[in-house]
């Protein structure tokens, strides 16, 4: 009997220092960014047993104190390929996350630890909103997929430009700032040209964007119609002319366009201007509300779908619309692109910088520095010295 308690705790002992060792061993892989322990272990745990929104948010407390580093691997002049100049800035390398991951800018100073050229923060909004209620975003692993019905879910404008305002440097990593409305706003201008004023003189901020085609905000996608993104962007030009902003302005669409949208859209953008004022670029795409065929009830979730179902879709709009602007138009592609192969097939339909975001919750930050070591293995492999020189080229090889 005396020899039990004896045993129990060594027992006891044997099983704290070993779980003590597993989890300082997790730290460490977690903090150094280990590609294979997020891929084999990390990750997978996480889509399976942790709640998406929790998981989110965690990473967002990681990265905003600098808990996740993840090395480079990439020589020199590999690194160098990968850099290129777009609405006259330089990015280091053309992969960006897109807005929705850090809503109220609380980890974009950390993000440059992921090794991305540059990170969108927002949507933000005037004030301040819930968005939808919760449960809001639902996994479709098989497909590495989301759904998300957030809503523009943020601490508000104020909130955002406090924190880009007292945040320390974020480069080289290029940062710009996601501009939506109030879910109660009945102009349709008036909350963009507020984004706009109130944030005109953050320095952290080297672009903005004008979000109009989430599908979680009733009514925001008819803004995509002719005639309303003709009276937005008069309004939104206007007001960047009025107050002397002469950052890169750029809009967010959907996916699910029609080829006159597509058309009507190019032409838009070709030709508004006010003054020194004009649309810079375009990013292609946001989420869907199209569903792939599927008995999976998850697809019957109402929101916008992300990840690989949408990777055809917007690479597909992104094609068009760089031949409607004749490749004169700058675009950000962003939908379903998880590995270097992904991300090459956009840039040579036209896009000259990349987004991601889905992929990020199945393979975590190591996912950065992944698609760039492909993405130097396609460039060496078709015999381009650059990034630069892949845009488009889908389009060349065809004329």
């Amino acid at each position: 009997m005396s020899c039990k308690p004896r045993h129990l705790n060594k027992f006891l002992s044997f099983f704290g220092i070993s779980l003590g060792g597993a989890l300082s061993f997790s730290a460490a892989c977690i903090h150094k960014g280990d590609e294979a322990f997020y891929s084999e272990a990390l990750m997978p745990f996480i889509s399976r047993y942790i709640d998406p929104e929790f998981a989110h948010q965690t990473c967002v407390f990681l990265t905003k104190h600098k808990l996740i580093r993840c090395k480079d691997t990439l020589m020199p002049d590999q690194a160098q390929m990968l850099e290129t100049k777009v609405f006259d800035l330089k990015f280091t390398n053309p992969i960006g996350v897109a807005a929705g991951f850090d809503k109220n800018s609380e980890a974009v100073f950390g993000l440059k630890h992921y090794g991305l050229g540059f990170a969108e923060v927002g949507t933000v909004t005037p004030k301040p909103q819930d968005g939808n209620p919760k449960k809001r975003i639902f996994r479709i692993p098989q497909n590495n997929a989301l759904i998300n019905r957030c809503g523009f879910n943020n601490r508000g404008l104020d909130f955002v430009v406090n924190a880009l305002s007292r945040g320390i440097d974020s480069k080289p990593m290029l940062v710009g700032l996601n501009l939506g409305k109030n879910k109660d706003t009945k102009h349709m201008t008036e909350d963009y040209m507020i984004g706009l004023e109130k944030a005109r003189d953050l320095e952290s901020v080297d672009y903005f964007v004008i979000n109009i085609s989430s599908p979680n905000t009733p009514g925001l996608r008819d803004t995509q119609e002719k005639k309303n993104l003709d009276l937005l962007l008069t309004d939104v030009l206007t007001q960047m002319q009025k107050l002397s902003i002469r950052k890169p302005l750029l809009i967010k669409v959907a996916p699910d366009l029609s080829d006159s949208q597509i058309s009507d859209i190019a032409e838009l953008v070709m030709r508004k201007k006010c003054g020194d004022a004009k649309i810079s670029g375009i990013i292609l795409t946001n989420t869907t509300v199209s569903r792939p065929e599927s008995s999976d009830p998850v697809y019957q979730e109402s929101g916008g779908l992300s990840g690989q179902p949408l990777k055809d879709i917007s690479t597909n709009v992104i094609s068009k619309l760089y031949k409607y602007t004749q490749g004169e138009v700058p675009i950000i592609g962003v939908g379903g692109v998880s590995s270097g192969q992904d991300a090459y097939e956009k840039i040579k339909a036209g896009a000259s910088l990349i987004q991601i975001y889905t992929s990020l919750t199945y393979h975590g930050p190591p996912i950065v520095n992944k698609i760039k070591r492909e993405l130097v293995s396609l460039l060496e492999q078709d015999k381009l010295p650059s990034i630069k020189e892949a845009v488009g080229i889908d389009h060349r090889a065809k004329s």
